[in-house]
C-alpha cells in the first residue's frame, strides 16, 4: 500500500466528515476540539471498513451504506467516550 499525499488528504477529509457525523448523532454538546473529532473520525472510518470487510458487506454495488453506517456508529461511540472522559477530567481540576 503506497502512502501518497492525496491519500493522506482524502483520509483526513473522510475522517473529518465521519467524525462530524458521529458528533451529530451524539445528543448534547460535545466539548472536544476539531482535531480530536478528526482523530476519532479517522479511527472510526478505518475500524468501520475493517468491520464491514470482516462481515462481508464492504463490496457492494454503488455506495457502501452499510459500511458508512458502521463508521458513523463507531464515530458516535468514540465521540461520546472522548467527550465523557474530557468532561470528567475538566471537572476534577
Amino acid at each position: 500500500m503506497e502512502l501518497t499525499l492525496t491519500g493522506i488528504i482524502v483520509a483526513l477529509i473522510v475522517g473529518l466528515v465521519i467524525g462530524a457525523l458521529g458528533r451529530l448523532v451524539v445528543p448534547g454538546k460535545q466539548n472536544i476540539p476539531l482535531w480530536l473529532t478528526l482523530v476519532v473520525g479517522v479511527v472510526a472510518a478505518l475500524l468501520g471498513t475493517v468491520l464491514a470487510r470482516a462481515l462481508g458487506v464492504a463490496d457492494t454495488r454503488g455506495f457502501d451504506w452499510i459500511e458508512l453506517f458502521f463508521q458513523v456508529v463507531l464515530a458516535a461511540i468514540g465521540v461520546a467516550l472522548v467527550a465523557g472522559t474530557r468532561g470528567r477530567r475538566h471537572l476534577t481540576r
